[in-house]
Protein backbone atom coordinates (compact mmCIF):
# COMPACT_ATOMS: atom_id res chain seq x y z
CA UNK A 1 0.00 0.00 0.00
CA UNK A 2 2.73 2.75 1.18
CA UNK A 3 4.56 1.69 -2.43
CA UNK A 4 1.55 2.23 -4.55
CA UNK A 5 1.10 5.99 -2.23
CA UNK A 6 4.30 6.41 -3.10
CA UNK A 7 4.29 5.95 -7.07
CA UNK A 8 1.53 8.09 -6.73
CA UNK A 9 3.15 10.54 -5.14
CA UNK A 10 5.99 10.84 -7.62
CA UNK A 11 3.73 10.62 -11.10
CA UNK A 12 1.68 13.36 -9.52
CA UNK A 13 5.07 15.68 -8.69
CA UNK A 14 6.65 14.73 -12.22
CA UNK A 15 3.32 16.16 -13.55
CA UNK A 16 3.43 19.00 -11.65
CA UNK A 17 6.88 19.86 -12.63
CA UNK A 18 5.67 20.43 -16.36
CA UNK A 19 3.63 23.36 -15.50
CA UNK A 20 4.39 26.85 -13.94
CA UNK A 21 3.79 27.89 -10.02
CA UNK A 22 1.90 30.38 -9.93
CA UNK A 23 4.97 32.97 -9.24
CA UNK A 24 6.32 31.80 -12.50
CA UNK A 25 2.61 32.61 -13.86
CA UNK A 26 2.88 36.07 -13.06
CA UNK A 27 6.06 37.32 -13.50
CA UNK A 28 4.50 38.49 -16.92
CA UNK A 29 3.64 41.67 -15.04
CA UNK A 30 7.18 42.60 -14.11
CA UNK A 31 8.25 41.79 -17.75
CA UNK A 32 4.95 43.34 -19.41
CA UNK A 33 5.27 46.60 -17.10
CA UNK A 34 8.97 46.82 -17.74
CA UNK A 35 8.30 46.84 -21.43
CA UNK A 36 5.29 49.52 -21.25
CA UNK A 37 7.07 51.45 -18.60
CA UNK A 38 7.03 54.74 -21.31
CA UNK A 39 2.64 54.08 -21.72
CA UNK A 40 0.79 56.34 -19.88
CA UNK A 41 -2.04 54.39 -18.00
CA UNK A 42 -3.73 56.95 -15.74
CA UNK A 43 -5.86 54.40 -13.31
CA UNK A 44 -2.40 52.33 -12.11
CA UNK A 45 0.98 54.36 -10.25
CA UNK A 46 4.16 54.25 -11.66
CA UNK A 47 5.50 52.29 -9.45
CA UNK A 48 3.04 49.22 -8.69
CA UNK A 49 4.85 46.98 -10.42
CA UNK A 50 5.18 45.04 -7.06
CA UNK A 51 2.20 46.68 -5.43
CA UNK A 52 0.82 43.76 -3.68
CA UNK A 53 3.78 41.40 -3.01
CA UNK A 54 4.75 41.03 1.08
CA UNK A 55 8.80 40.32 1.31
CA UNK A 56 9.77 37.21 2.56
CA UNK A 57 13.33 36.71 3.87
CA UNK A 58 14.05 33.90 1.77
CA UNK A 59 16.96 33.39 -0.45
CA UNK A 60 16.15 32.26 -4.17
CA UNK A 61 19.02 29.56 -4.01
CA UNK A 62 20.52 28.98 -7.53
CA UNK A 63 17.86 31.10 -8.88
CA UNK A 64 19.07 30.89 -12.47
CA UNK A 65 17.30 27.56 -12.44
CA UNK A 66 14.33 29.16 -11.98
CA UNK A 67 12.08 29.00 -15.07
CA UNK A 68 11.91 32.89 -15.44
CA UNK A 69 15.46 33.86 -12.73
CA UNK A 70 15.15 36.83 -10.75
CA UNK A 71 11.27 37.71 -11.41
CA UNK A 72 10.25 34.28 -10.35
CA UNK A 73 12.23 35.38 -6.97
CA UNK A 74 10.80 38.76 -6.80
CA UNK A 75 7.30 37.82 -7.75
CA UNK A 76 7.36 35.07 -4.60
CA UNK A 77 8.21 38.20 -2.28
CA UNK A 78 12.26 36.80 -2.19
CA UNK A 79 14.51 39.56 -0.69
CA UNK A 80 17.89 37.49 -1.91
CA UNK A 81 19.05 35.95 -5.44
CA UNK A 82 21.68 34.20 -6.28
CA UNK A 83 23.88 33.88 -9.39
CA UNK A 84 26.91 31.55 -10.27
CA UNK A 85 29.13 33.62 -12.20
CA UNK A 86 32.18 32.11 -14.23
CA UNK A 87 34.78 34.48 -16.19
CA UNK A 88 35.56 33.55 -19.59
CA UNK A 89 37.06 36.13 -21.82
CA UNK A 90 36.04 39.42 -19.45
CA UNK A 91 32.23 38.45 -19.98
CA UNK A 92 30.60 37.00 -16.51
CA UNK A 93 28.34 34.08 -17.88
CA UNK A 94 25.57 32.46 -15.78
CA UNK A 95 25.37 28.74 -14.90
CA UNK A 96 25.81 26.11 -12.23
CA UNK A 97 28.69 24.44 -14.37
CA UNK A 98 30.95 25.43 -17.73
CA UNK A 99 28.98 22.57 -19.73
CA UNK A 100 25.62 24.73 -18.69
CA UNK A 101 26.62 28.45 -20.31
CA UNK A 102 25.28 29.83 -23.14
CA UNK A 103 26.57 32.80 -24.95
CA UNK A 104 23.40 34.90 -24.05
CA UNK A 105 23.12 34.09 -20.10
CA UNK A 106 25.52 36.60 -18.39
CA UNK A 107 25.09 38.70 -15.26
CA UNK A 108 24.38 41.71 -17.22
CA UNK A 109 21.56 40.19 -19.22
CA UNK A 110 19.86 38.30 -16.46
CA UNK A 111 20.36 40.61 -13.01
CA UNK A 112 22.43 43.78 -13.80
CA UNK A 113 20.08 44.82 -16.94
CA UNK A 114 16.40 44.19 -15.33
CA UNK A 115 17.30 45.44 -11.78
CA UNK A 116 18.07 48.38 -13.47
CA UNK A 117 15.51 48.56 -15.29
CA UNK A 118 12.79 47.75 -12.48
CA UNK A 119 14.58 50.52 -9.95
CA UNK A 120 14.52 53.06 -12.97
CA UNK A 121 10.47 52.20 -12.68
CA UNK A 122 10.06 52.31 -8.94
CA UNK A 123 12.22 55.58 -8.97
CA UNK A 124 10.37 57.97 -11.83
CA UNK A 125 11.42 61.70 -12.00
CA UNK A 126 7.96 63.45 -12.03
CA UNK A 127 7.36 66.97 -11.23
CA UNK A 128 6.03 65.52 -7.33
CA UNK A 129 9.24 63.20 -7.05
CA UNK A 130 13.11 64.94 -8.38
CA UNK A 131 14.74 62.45 -6.16
CA UNK A 132 17.59 64.66 -4.58
CA UNK A 133 18.95 63.40 -1.36
CA UNK A 134 15.73 61.13 -0.75
CA UNK A 135 16.76 57.64 -0.67
CA UNK A 136 16.19 55.62 -3.68
CA UNK A 137 12.85 52.78 -3.39
CA UNK A 138 13.99 49.09 -3.86
CA UNK A 139 11.85 46.75 -5.84
CA UNK A 140 9.13 46.32 -3.27
CA UNK A 141 6.74 49.07 -3.20
CA UNK A 142 4.70 47.76 -0.27
CA UNK A 143 8.24 48.15 1.69
CA UNK A 144 10.44 50.48 -0.24
CA UNK A 145 13.25 50.57 2.23
CA UNK A 146 13.22 46.77 1.86
CA UNK A 147 17.02 46.03 -0.01
CA UNK A 148 17.39 42.85 -2.57
CA UNK A 149 20.41 41.33 -1.54
CA UNK A 150 22.20 39.86 -5.02
CA UNK A 151 24.47 36.86 -3.66
CA UNK A 152 27.14 36.50 -6.68
CA UNK A 153 28.89 33.18 -6.12
CA UNK A 154 32.43 33.30 -7.55
CA UNK A 155 33.32 30.08 -9.57
CA UNK A 156 36.67 31.25 -11.34
CA UNK A 157 39.94 32.52 -9.94
CA UNK A 158 38.72 35.29 -7.35
CA UNK A 159 41.13 38.53 -8.33
CA UNK A 160 40.27 38.53 -12.21
CA UNK A 161 36.15 37.54 -11.48
CA UNK A 162 36.03 40.56 -8.56
CA UNK A 163 37.45 43.04 -11.15
CA UNK A 164 34.99 41.89 -13.78
CA UNK A 165 32.21 42.07 -11.18
CA UNK A 166 33.13 45.58 -9.73
CA UNK A 167 33.01 46.86 -13.75
CA UNK A 168 29.99 45.05 -14.73
CA UNK A 169 27.78 46.42 -11.58
CA UNK A 170 28.41 50.22 -12.29
CA UNK A 171 25.08 50.71 -13.61
CA UNK A 172 23.42 50.13 -10.25
CA UNK A 173 26.39 52.06 -9.09
CA UNK A 174 26.30 55.42 -11.32
CA UNK A 175 22.38 55.30 -10.50
CA UNK A 176 22.89 55.27 -6.76
CA UNK A 177 21.38 51.85 -6.33
CA UNK A 178 24.12 50.06 -4.36
CA UNK A 179 24.28 49.72 -0.66
CA UNK A 180 27.85 50.74 0.18
CA UNK A 181 30.13 51.57 3.05
CA UNK A 182 31.37 54.94 2.68
CA UNK A 183 34.42 55.12 5.15
CA UNK A 184 32.15 55.48 8.05
CA UNK A 185 28.95 53.96 7.89
CA UNK A 186 26.69 51.85 5.76
CA UNK A 187 24.25 53.94 3.50
CA UNK A 188 21.51 51.02 2.49
CA UNK A 189 20.44 50.98 -1.50
CA UNK A 190 17.61 48.90 -3.01
CA UNK A 191 19.98 46.21 -3.61
CA UNK A 192 23.27 44.75 -1.60
CA UNK A 193 26.04 43.03 -3.26
CA UNK A 194 27.60 39.78 -1.67
CA UNK A 195 30.50 38.00 -2.91
CA UNK A 196 30.60 34.59 -1.86
CA UNK A 197 32.50 31.26 -3.26
CA UNK A 198 36.08 32.61 -4.74
CA UNK A 199 35.25 36.10 -3.56
CA UNK A 200 38.61 37.21 -2.04
CA UNK A 201 38.46 38.87 1.42
CA UNK A 202 41.38 40.79 0.81
CA UNK A 203 39.92 42.72 -1.74
CA UNK A 204 36.73 43.37 -0.19
CA UNK A 205 38.82 45.22 2.57
CA UNK A 206 41.27 46.47 0.54
CA UNK A 207 39.56 50.27 -0.35
CA UNK A 208 38.94 51.45 3.37
CA UNK A 209 36.49 54.75 2.15
CA UNK A 210 34.12 52.82 0.04
CA UNK A 211 33.30 49.73 -0.32
CA UNK A 212 29.55 47.89 -2.36
CA UNK A 213 30.86 44.75 -2.64
CA UNK A 214 30.14 42.98 0.77
CA UNK A 215 31.50 39.34 1.93
CA UNK A 216 30.02 35.90 2.67
CA UNK A 217 32.06 35.65 5.77
CA UNK A 218 32.38 31.87 7.46
CA UNK A 219 30.12 31.44 10.26
CA UNK A 220 31.84 28.18 11.77
CA UNK A 221 34.90 30.34 11.75
CA UNK A 222 33.76 33.96 13.28
CA UNK A 223 32.38 31.40 16.00
CA UNK A 224 35.50 29.62 16.65
CA UNK A 225 37.19 32.96 16.60
CA UNK A 226 34.75 34.24 19.43
CA UNK A 227 35.22 31.36 21.58
CA UNK A 228 39.04 30.86 21.13
CA UNK A 229 40.19 34.34 22.74
CA UNK A 230 40.18 36.45 19.58
CA UNK A 231 43.18 34.74 18.24
CA UNK A 232 42.94 31.28 16.85
CA UNK A 233 45.11 29.82 13.99
CA UNK A 234 43.31 28.85 11.03
CA UNK A 235 43.50 25.10 10.64
CA UNK A 236 45.82 25.94 7.23
CA UNK A 237 47.19 29.22 6.74
CA UNK A 238 45.20 30.79 4.26
CA UNK A 239 46.83 33.92 2.01
CA UNK A 240 45.17 36.05 -0.19
CA UNK A 241 45.15 35.14 -3.97
CA UNK A 242 43.68 31.78 -2.98
CA UNK A 243 40.70 30.33 -4.22
CA UNK A 244 39.41 27.59 -1.71
CA UNK A 245 35.76 28.43 -1.91
CA UNK A 246 32.89 30.25 0.97
CA UNK A 247 34.84 32.37 3.50
CA UNK A 248 38.23 31.17 2.39
CA UNK A 249 39.64 32.69 -0.38
CA UNK A 250 41.90 35.64 0.24
CA UNK A 251 42.09 35.38 3.91
CA UNK A 252 44.16 36.64 6.43
CA UNK A 253 46.83 33.93 7.76
CA UNK A 254 44.58 33.96 11.22
CA UNK A 255 41.11 35.13 11.78
CA UNK A 256 40.17 37.15 14.47
CA UNK A 257 36.76 38.42 16.10
CA UNK A 258 37.33 41.28 14.60
CA UNK A 259 37.84 40.25 10.97
CA UNK A 260 34.77 40.17 9.89
CA UNK A 261 31.86 42.90 10.86
CA UNK A 262 29.27 45.17 9.30
CA UNK A 263 31.74 47.34 7.24
CA UNK A 264 33.37 44.16 5.04
CA UNK A 265 30.72 41.33 5.34
CA UNK A 266 27.00 41.51 4.75
CA UNK A 267 26.23 36.85 5.62
CA UNK A 268 28.26 34.84 8.11
CA UNK A 269 26.83 32.00 6.23
CA UNK A 270 28.11 27.90 6.62
CA UNK A 271 26.54 24.56 5.37
CA UNK A 272 24.18 22.92 7.75
CA UNK A 273 24.86 19.76 6.87
CA UNK A 274 28.52 20.35 8.45
CA UNK A 275 27.78 22.72 10.95
CA UNK A 276 24.49 21.49 12.54
CA UNK A 277 24.16 17.95 10.77
CA UNK A 278 20.51 15.83 9.89
CA UNK A 279 18.45 16.37 13.05
CA UNK A 280 17.94 12.51 13.70
CA UNK A 281 15.16 11.14 14.72
CA UNK A 282 13.57 14.23 12.85
CA UNK A 283 13.79 16.43 15.73
CA UNK A 284 16.97 18.65 17.07
CA UNK A 285 18.93 17.30 19.87
CA UNK A 286 20.16 19.99 22.80
CA UNK A 287 23.62 19.66 21.39
CA UNK A 288 22.10 21.08 17.88
CA UNK A 289 20.15 23.67 19.05
CA UNK A 290 23.19 25.06 21.43
CA UNK A 291 25.05 25.27 18.56
CA UNK A 292 22.57 26.74 16.34
CA UNK A 293 21.73 29.89 18.87
CA UNK A 294 25.84 30.45 19.12
CA UNK A 295 26.05 31.21 16.11
CA UNK A 296 23.05 33.17 15.91
CA UNK A 297 24.13 35.13 18.56
CA UNK A 298 27.70 35.58 17.88
CA UNK A 299 26.84 36.62 13.78
CA UNK A 300 24.41 39.06 15.05
CA UNK A 301 26.33 40.75 17.48
CA UNK A 302 28.71 41.35 14.93
CA UNK A 303 25.90 43.17 12.52
CA UNK A 304 26.01 40.20 10.25
CA UNK A 305 23.29 37.98 8.76
CA UNK A 306 23.02 34.28 9.53
CA UNK A 307 22.15 32.09 6.41
CA UNK A 308 22.43 28.64 6.26
CA UNK A 309 22.97 26.68 3.20
CA UNK A 310 22.52 22.69 2.33
CA UNK A 311 19.37 22.56 4.19
CA UNK A 312 17.72 18.95 4.06
CA UNK A 313 15.19 19.79 1.24
CA UNK A 314 12.86 16.18 1.68
CA UNK A 315 11.02 14.71 3.46
CA UNK A 316 9.02 17.84 3.16
CA UNK A 317 7.64 17.80 6.32
CA UNK A 318 11.16 17.78 7.97
CA UNK A 319 12.22 20.34 5.62
CA UNK A 320 9.17 22.14 6.99
CA UNK A 321 10.35 21.53 10.56
CA UNK A 322 13.61 22.88 10.36
CA UNK A 323 12.27 26.32 8.47
CA UNK A 324 10.27 26.91 11.92
CA UNK A 325 13.10 26.58 14.22
CA UNK A 326 15.74 28.26 12.22
CA UNK A 327 12.95 31.31 11.99
CA UNK A 328 12.18 30.86 15.83
CA UNK A 329 16.03 31.33 16.50
CA UNK A 330 16.57 34.21 14.83
CA UNK A 331 17.86 32.91 11.24
CA UNK A 332 17.59 35.88 9.39
CA UNK A 333 17.31 34.34 6.04
CA UNK A 334 16.04 30.97 4.84
CA UNK A 335 18.35 29.67 1.69
CA UNK A 336 15.38 27.72 -0.20
CA UNK A 337 14.18 25.94 -3.40
CA UNK A 338 10.64 25.96 -2.77
CA UNK A 339 9.30 29.38 -3.54
CA UNK A 340 5.60 28.39 -3.08
CA UNK A 341 6.07 26.89 -0.02
CA UNK A 342 8.85 28.95 1.84
CA UNK A 343 7.43 32.37 0.51
CA UNK A 344 3.80 31.10 2.17
CA UNK A 345 4.88 30.49 5.92
CA UNK A 346 2.10 27.87 6.37
CA UNK A 347 4.71 25.36 7.18
CA UNK A 348 2.76 22.31 7.85
CA UNK A 349 3.30 18.65 7.58
CA UNK A 350 1.21 15.82 5.94
CA UNK A 351 1.41 12.39 5.47
CA UNK A 352 2.40 12.39 1.55
CA UNK A 353 5.19 15.17 2.86
CA UNK A 354 7.06 11.93 3.52
CA UNK A 355 7.19 10.69 -0.02
CA UNK A 356 8.81 12.91 -2.81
Amino acid sequence: MLGIIQFISIACGIVLSFFPDEYDRAVHNWLSSADNATTVDKTRWPTDISRDIVPVSCHSHNDYWRRVPLYSALQAGCIGVEADVWLFDDELYVGHTTSSLTEHLTLQSMYINPLVTILERQNPTTKFNQGGDSPAHGVFDTDPVQTLILLIDFKTAGPATWDAVTKQLAPLRDRGYLTHFNGDEIIQGPVTVVGTGNTPFNLVIANTTYRDIFFDAPLDKLVEAEQSGNNPQLDAALFPGTDLGQGQSGMPAAVTASTFNASNSFYASVSFKKSIGHPWPFHFTQRQMDRIRSQVRVAHQHGLKVRYWALPSWPRSLRNHIWRVLAQEGVDILNVDDLVDATKGDWNTGVFDWWP
